[in-house]
This record gives structure tokens, C-alpha cells and sequence, in this order.
């Protein structure tokens, strides 16, 4: 008889069924207003972490703001990041970490590893802001931005890259501390 451990499927199979079921399943949310594209990048990766703590809505809570964000920009003109750049970010952290606190040793990497993903991020789509990239101020415009479709045709591609990239970056921390 084979043991549960043995038959259940490894972390990187997991991560490729999510990739296969959310290029069906994240187009059509566009249509539905008070999606957080922050929420759904880190919420897919948490999914496929299974971990019961971090399925608590407190973490679903703390990663819509920065959707929100994104739309902000500074009277200098410094516009917030994209929210599916800032779910990875914080998707990241968590996979890093483990399941424990973060070393504070360990924190520069997590930085790096951050870095290398806005960097790989931005080389191909241009931009990390959320304004330059969907081509909205959605704190003024979200209804345009639902109306042209932007979350069918440019938004959920960001986030299946988005979660690709992670899965490379993380790759030796899921292998060893995630099952």
C-alpha cells in the first residue's frame, strides 16, 4: 500500500496544476468589479503552500491593499507598484521564510530575491507601476479600465508570469521547506 507522503504530488507539481487552472479561471474575473490583483497573486501561491495558518483572511486582508496602492502616485510623481508585483514580493517572504521567522541573516537575500523579481518583472513588461502598465489611474478611472477589458488582456498574464518567476526563485526554498 502506498503511503500518502509517496502519492501526494511534489511542490512544483502542485505550482504547474494552479498555473494550469488559473490560465481558465482568471480571465472572466475581470468581469467582476473588487478584484484585488495583489489578492489573487499571493492568495494562488498560499493555495498551493497549504499551509493552514496562512489560508486565515487576515492574509487575504493584508495583501488587497496593495492593489489600491498601485493607483497612487506622489505629488513628484512617483507612482505606486502593481499589485501583482507587490503579492509576489510578499509571496516571496513567505516562502523564504519557511515556516518560522525569517533569520535576520537571511533578510538581504529575501531583499535580493525581491529585487531579481521586480527586475525580471520589469524587463518584460516594462514598468513595475501598476498606472504604466494597465494605462490607468484606477483610483479615477477603473471603470474604463473594466470596460477595455484590462484585466482579460493584460492583468492575469501578469499574474501566471508573476507566479512563474517566483516558483524560479524560490525554487531551492520550496524544495526544502515546503512539501
Amino acid at each position: 500500500m502506498e503511503s500518502n507522503k509517496t502519492s501526494q504530488k511534489d511542490i512544483f507539481e502542485r505550482f504547474q496544476d494552479k498555473l494550469e487552472e488559473l490560465k481558465e479561471t482568471l480571465p472572466p474575473l475581470g468581469t467582476n468589479p473588487g478584484n484585488s490583483c495583489a489578492a489573487i497573486t499571493f492568495d494562488n501561491i498560499l493555495d498551493v503552500l497549504n499551509v493552514k495558518d496562512l489560508k486565515s483572511p487576515y492574509f487575504h486582508n493584508l495583501a488587497i491593499p496593495f492593489s489600491g496602492f498601485g493607483s497612487y502616485e506622489t505629488k513628484k510623481g512617483w507612482k505606486g507598484p502593481c499589485g501583482i508585483v507587490s503579492g509576489a514580493v510578499a509571496a516571496i517572504g513567505v516562502i523564504m521564510g519557511g515556516q518560522e521567522e525569517t533569520p535576520r541573516e537571511s533578510v538581504p537575500l529575501v531583499f535580493t530575491k525581491a529585487i531579481r523579481f521586480s527586475d525580471k518583472f520589469e524587463r518584460k513588461y516594462g514598468s513595475l507601476s501598476c498606472w504604466d502598465l494597465c494605462g490607468f489611474d484606477l483610483s479615477k478611472d477603473y471603470q474604463k479600465y473594466v470596460e477595455t477589458k484590462g484585466w482579460e488582456h493584460i492583468c492575469y498574464k501578469m499574474v501566471l508570469f508573476a507566479i512563474e518567476q517566483v516558483i524560479k526563485l524560490t525554487r531551492k526554498d520550496l524544495k526544502t521547506k515546503w512539501k
